[in-house]
């Protein structure tokens, strides 16, 4: 047999496994990095993937994908990666507001995906009519779409495995070191690592080689200052729980505290788990050591502001005695991807943003679809031209902003409403509750889903929160009566100072993004 009747695949598959040659080398086997190496490998690329640790991580964030993730997992063909991880329906957001609340629905759909008015109105409709909401799952009707939440640990392996079966993937595990350059240009053309001798136990140098290598890890990179030269932004952390059969009405919601207390994130992650992420800002004073650290502000601050069902649930999981796992809340604004040949970095390495509204996964796999698109062999057929990649690259940054921008800018602006402290903030998110209670949700869900793709909408609602905090903290100084006309001014400063604020919350984030 010669050379010539090996198969394609067979050749390359060799040439991955004894040379450490591919297409493209992939850093990091997370959300984005198997998300990216399936997607390029369907594409027909021979791709190398590089993990750290293949054992099932314990990560506290990255377990709930927004319906707009679910729908880009689906074009990539990963969508079995839900199947057999116990994962739970997410129908959208329960508000509970200083004790009232309101249910916030995801919007219902058309065929195409476009979000339909009037979905909120015969959801409220639906729930009305339903005998003993409070025991049993609210049932979607139509085509209203589902997210999904779900052991983060779980939900990798399964992409991992999902790699791992493909046919043009080869996976080592391995700790990534550096990147190589060519000697006679700035062209990465791989990366250096040092591999664990399976016989011996030792750690041994090693090379990978790729026409394009995309590094991909993680919220703590350690290339990131070296090819974007940015810092992470950091407010606050959050501190997680995992409560055992905690009864949280209604079911299949993700539900969002708002009380005194920073914000606190309740969702069901498995059939008996339920995951619980406490916000505590940097240097909180109810939360340093002389008032019992974060255990503390949990148990004093926290546990009162909850609904009386979790509190139980909330004191089981305290009674270890151990401080609660964390991870930081991070924003990264993203930059261009063109200043480097040959190495594209990607996922949360590029682009964070808090996780209170859950988008980060659901960014990922949009961008993994986009970045596949234009780097498709037939736009880009040699992935070592790197002015063609960077062709590609510059148009992703700008195609990539008409849902990541969005998302983004939600996500921080919002933080900033529910941690509020001072007196305009809390009239603004006064005001997005009372506007969520006054049914206006269908468009503002459809943009936190990521079903909504056109970031003017987004400043048409958060403006239009504006406007209604303003009322009804006017209604609030004057008190109704005549005798409060004489207070009217007073009102009309506020107005001023609120609307102030919202644009100082809003446009420089939204001015960052959009850059």
């Amino acid at each position: 047999m010669t050379l010539d009747d090996v198969p394609q695949g067979v050749r390359e598959a060799e040439r991955r496994s004894k040379h450490h040659e591919a297409d493209v080398v992939v850093v990091g086997a997370g959300v984005f990095g198997c998300a990216v190496a399936f997607a390029l490998a369907n594409q027909g690329r021979s791709v190398i993937l590089l993990e750290r640790w293949m054992h099932e991580p314990d990560r506290i964030v990255g377990e709930l994908l927004q319906p707009g993730g679910v729908a880009a997992l689906k074009k990539l063909g990963l969508e079995k990666c839900l199947e057999g991880i116990d994962a739970i329906p997410c129908y959208g957001y329960h508000v509970i507001y200083h004790g009232d609340d309101v249910a916030i629905p995801y919007p219902v759909v058309d065929a195409d995906g476009n979000v339909l008015d009037g979905s909120a109105a015969a959801y409220a409709a639906e729930k009305s009519a339903q005998n003993d909401s409070e025991k049993k799952p609210l049932q979607t009707t139509g085509k209203r779409p589902e997210g999904r939440a779900f052991h983060h640990g779980r939900f990798i392996m399964k992409l991992r495995e999902a790699c791992a079966a493909h046919p043009s993937i080869t996976i080592f595990e391995t700790t990534v070191t550096a990147t190589i350059d060519d000697e006679h240009s700035s062209q990465v053309l791989g990366v250096a690592a040092r591999t664990t001798d399976k016989e011996t136990g030792e750690k041994k140098a090693d090379f990978f080689f790729g026409g394009l290598t995309i590094i991909a890890d993680g919220y703590d990179s350690k290339f990131r200052k070296q090819y974007i030269g940015r810092v992470p932004i950091v407010r606050s952390k959050f501190y997680a729980l995992e409560l055992i059969d905690c009864p949280c009405p209604p079911q299949g919601f993700g539900h969002v505290v708002i009380g005194k207390a920073s914000p606190v994130l309740l969702y069901q992650i498995g059939t008996h788990e339920t995951r619980a992420l406490f916000d505590v800002p940097e240097k909180l004073a109810a939360a340093s050591p002389q008032n019992g650290g974060v255990r503390g502000y949990i148990q004093n601050t926290v546990l009162p502001t909850l609904p009386a069902t979790v509190r139980p649930s909330v004191l089981a999981a305290l009674a270890d005695g151990r401080i609660p796992k964390s991870m930081p809340n991070s924003w990264l604004p993203p930059a261009k991807q063109t200043q480097h040949a040959g190495v594209l970095v990607l996922g949360d390495a590029y682009n964070m943003r808090h996780p209170l509204t859950g988008g980060g996964m659901t960014v990922a796999f949009n961008d993994v679809v986009l970045l596949a698109d234009l780097l498709a062999p037939e736009r880009v057929p040699v992935l070592a031209d790197s002015a063609a990649v960077h062709a590609a690259m510059a148009d992703f940054h700008w195609r990539r902003k008409a849902l990541t921008s969005i998302i983004n800018v939600l996500a921080q602006a919002l933080y900033s409403l529910f941690s509020a402290q001072d007196r305009q903030l809390l009239a603004l998110q006064m005001g997005c509750f009372r506007y969520f209670q006054m049914g206006i949700t269908d468009q503002p869900m459809g943009l936190m889903g990521g079903m909504i793709q056109r970031p003017l909408v987004l400043a048409y609602h958060f403006f239009s929160v504006a406007f209604v905090a303003i009322w009804f903290n006017a209604v609030a100084v004057c008190g109704g009566s005549v005798l409060g006309l004489w207070k009217l001014p007073l009102a009309i400063i506020d107005a001023v100072l609120i609307l102030w604020r919202a644009s100082v919350v809003f446009l420089p984030v939204l001015w960052t993004e959009s850059r």
